[in-house]
């Protein structure tokens, strides 16, 4: 059951739920692709009988391949803990898996929706969010899929 659902009032009900795009893993599967061609390569040349260099090009290569994997590891954890839904009364963000940092707003305080879209954003379908309302905004929701979908979940009332 997800967090939204286990809080919702009576007669309240989900109109959309959004999450973070598979953008976030690109940094952790290019350092461990990185990783893996350095060792790879270092297997190659060491067989080869080159010596000093293709020891060093395969440590170096492992070492890189398993902070990749720990990054893509990482966004993988951070995209599966946050939680972003529009309800029929409010907008909810959760993130945090022990220790839980949640966020709402009710849909009466909402003043405006920005949404930020790079270039890039625009042409995978990601980008940043800001709810601003009354006295309060939420923080910004970042590397958010579909922002433009979301935002219109929200204004549409």
């Amino acid at each position: 059951m997800s967090y939204a659902s286990s809080v919702l009032q009576p007669g309240e009900t989900i109109k959309a739920v959004g999450r973070l795009h598979w953008i976030v893993f690109v940094r952790g599967f290019l350092l461990a692709l990185i990783g893996a061609a350095l060792l790879l390569y270092g297997y190659r040349t060491q067989r080869d009988a080159r010596g000093d260099l293709a020891s060093v090009l395969v440590i170096v290569g492992g070492l890189v391949l398993l902070v990749g994997l720990a990054m893509w590891l990482n966004a993988w954890f951070h995209r599966w803990i946050t939680e972003i839904a529009v309800t029929t009364h409010r907008v909810i963000y959760k993130t945090g898996f022990i220790r839980r940092h949640t966020v709402e707003m009710n849909m009466d305080k909402v003043e405006t929706v920005d949404v930020d879209q790079s270039l890039m954003g625009r042409l995978l379908g990601f980008g940043t969010i800001w709810v601003r309302g009354t006295g309060q905004s939420i923080e910004s929701l970042r590397r958010v899929a579909r922002p433009l979908e979301l935002r219109n979940a929200i204004t549409a009332g």
